[in-house]
């Protein structure tokens, strides 16, 4: 479960700082995956950052699971899986040995790497090292890393961003094959990605949540809600 309760978060002095993210509510429970909408800077990324207890909110609380990430990052970690948009990785390490680490920083058996790597389709490149792989496979082993572990929650940002329209299909697909026992929160620009994915869409603008509720069903009609509350 997770709860956020009127989340504010400011850059920069009380006067003329920047509020990237203004007063957001929102709760998620398992079975929920939530497309999470917004223009560039609207604040989906900041939000997603302080789930993930990687930076604090000036104002509001945030639990997972009754925990809060800040102060309970260690604990929570084993239970989220998180992939970054710009989805940094050891580009000098193999496939395989990356993974291995992100198991050891978990706490994970290794025995379970061979099971994520062909949920992934990854099996082909394991050995591969991460320099030579193109970027679908690149998003392929971040997402991987999140899903060691097998945790309760996965915070995704933009996870096909930057991908041609079959590996954006193979990602897809692997998203809703992984998301039903986990609550899925995913970011995009692209609006068919969350009528074919999601059952929840949530809109934020300007830092404040506009729109939150069940994905309209009828096709095209994300993109209409969309432009006519971003505009």
């Amino acid at each position: 479960m997770i709860q956020l309760s009127d989340i504010t978060k400011q850059f920069g002095p009380p006067a003329g700082g920047l509020t990237a993210v203004k007063d957001v509510s929102f709760s998620a429970k398992k079975g929920d995956i939530i497309g999470f909408l917004g223009p560039n800077g609207a604040g989906k990324t900041t939000t997603m950052r302080m789930l993930m207890g990687l930076i604090k909110p000036t104002s509001g609380t945030i639990t997972i699971s009754n925990l809060d990430p800040i102060h309970n990052r260690l604990q929570l970690l084993p239970s989220i899986g998180y992939l970054p948009e710009n989805n940094p990785l050891y580009e000098d390490m193999r496939v395989d040995e990356y993974l291995l680490f992100v198991g050891e920083v978990k706490g994970i058996a290794s025995d379970e790497i061979d099971t994520i790597t062909q949920q992934v389709d990854l099996t082909d490149r394991i050995h591969s090292h991460i320099s030579s792989l193109s970027r679908g496979y690149r998003q392929r082993v971040g997402l991987a890393a999140a899903l060691i572990g097998d945790p309760d929650i996965l915070i995704l940002d933009e996870p096909t961003s930057g991908l041609d329209p079959i590996e954006q299909e193979k990602i897809k697909l692997l998203i809703k094959k992984i998301s039903k026992k986990k609550i899925v929160l995913f970011s995009t620009h692209i609006l068919s990605e969350v009528e074919d994915v999601a059952n929840r869409l949530i809109i934020i603008n300007k830092g404040e949540l506009v729109y939150d509720d069940k994905k309209p069903k009828r096709k095209g009609s994300v993109e209409a809600l969309f432009k006519k509350l971003v505009g």
